[in-house]
């Protein structure tokens, strides 16, 4: 598991830098990005916490959901010419960023499993 968070995080980055790079690198940042968001995605289904309450369910599937989003805006990163992927992902990134402390908070509230 510990291999894992690893690559979660060397993901994250990877994601961070393919979306940063995308005035200095031109020809490669869709491509990082979206093998980061692919590398992302697959630890995130692979890390979800399991848990019995209906709430931390739900948001382990926004979570994924949001996941999902970041991997179809690099998609889109290759087959459309305008910007269109950002919106895509800005919704993705903002789903994974209210999960992120949603997950926590009612876990905390309802014990741990």
């Amino acid at each position: 598991m510990k291999i894992v968070k690893t690559l979660y995080f060397i993901a994250a980055i990877a994601i961070l830098i393919g979306a940063a790079s995308r005035l200095f690198l031109p020809e490669a940042y869709a491509y990082i990005y979206t093998s980061g968001a692919v590398l992302f995605a697959v630890t995130q289904f692979i890390l979800r916490p399991r848990h019995t309450h209906f709430a931390v369910r739900r948001l382990v599937v926004q979570q994924q959901i949001g996941a999902l989003l970041l991997v179809v805006a690099g998609v889109l990163m290759f087959t459309m010419n305008n910007n269109e992927w950002m919106v895509l992902m800005l919704c993705g990134a903002l789903m994974e960023l209210y999960t992120a402390f949603r997950i926590p908070a009612e876990i905390e509230k309802h014990g741990p499993r």
